[in-house]
């Protein structure tokens, strides 16, 4: 990252003085003032998040919701972990999904047969439907 001036006065006088935790530590010149710049991490859009958190209380594993969004796995369990979702737990139904456009989704519920069993729930991807439907387990 470029620094362009001191974050305390705002100088364009700094020298470098050091390295501490592997980060290039500088000196302003005008005011004294140490300081590091710190690496700005790539951030993931809000409704990527939501939408992960979403798909995760319908049933979808981790890995997934990966393939779905393109998000690593490991992202989607530290949302879990920091925002404390926790879904219900019931082991006779499990989700299978879908990914469909407006007009495989209109042909699949002109289907009656599509529409009998534990339930169906449809939410948008972008300019795709994710179609999510509990089955029971087939013993």
């Amino acid at each position: 990252m470029k620094i362009d001036a001191c974050p305390n006065c705002n100088s364009e006088k700094y020298i470098k003085s050091g390295i501490v935790n592997q980060r290039q530590r500088y000196k302003c010149k005008s005011c004294g003032y140490y300081f590091t710049v710190n690496k700005l991490g790539k951030s993931i859009d809000d409704y990527y998040v939501n939408k992960a958190l979403q798909l995760y209380l319908e049933g979808l594993t981790y890995r997934e919701i990966e393939r779905i969004l393109g998000i690593s796995h490991v992202s989607i369990m530290n949302w879990v972990k920091k925002y404390n979702i926790k879904r219900p737990f019931n082991s006779s139904y499990h989700p299978t999904y879908k990914i469909l456009n407006a007009s495989e989704l209109s042909g699949y519920f002109s289907n009656t047969a599509n529409l009998s069993g534990a339930g169906v729930v449809v939410t948008e991807l972008g300019d795709k439907f994710m179609l999510i439907k509990w089955e029971r387990f087939r013993d």
